[in-house]
């Protein structure tokens, strides 16, 4: 069974981007268009690794990753934080809520499959400090 992605941003291009990239690696997609979509699906689903925009209309991503990594289920599933802000507090606040990886848009679709080919074949992470990608 191929391993399942939980993609969450508000815009739609940014989705379809994310869609075409991981789907012809072979992953599973499964959306999420704001942070309560993400805990919602996180929880039920499971996903072997979860991509998060920060800024999204209601609960945002931070806040979401935040959510996730209270709950036993789902505090160990890697997340990558994508995030177009270039403020280091962002980025910071990003780290200490529990993201793997933060990606600073606009990415290469190399780095991106690269990083999620890495973070899901490594498994659960193991505490390991977060690696910055610009």
């Amino acid at each position: 069974m191929a391993p399942k992605i939980l993609v969450a941003d508000d815009q739609l291009h940014m989705l379809r981007f994310m869609q075409h990239e991981l789907e012809r690696e072979g992953y599973q997609l499964l959306q999420a268009r704001n942070g309560h979509e993400v805990v919602e699906m996180g929880l039920r689903e499971r996903p072997d690794l979860m991509t998060l925009d920060i800024l999204m209309p209601g609960m945002d991503g931070l806040a979401a990753l935040r959510r996730l990594k209270r709950e036993q289920n789902t505090r160990s599933i890697p997340v990558i934080v994508l995030t177009s802000s270039p403020h280091e507090v962002m980025r910071q606040e990003a780290e200490f809520s529990g993201a793997n990886l933060i990606l600073t848009k606009p990415f290469s679709p190399t780095l991106l499959r690269k990083e999620v080919r890495r973070l899901v074949s490594k498994g659960r992470p193991d505490g390991t400090q977060p690696v910055h990608c610009s």
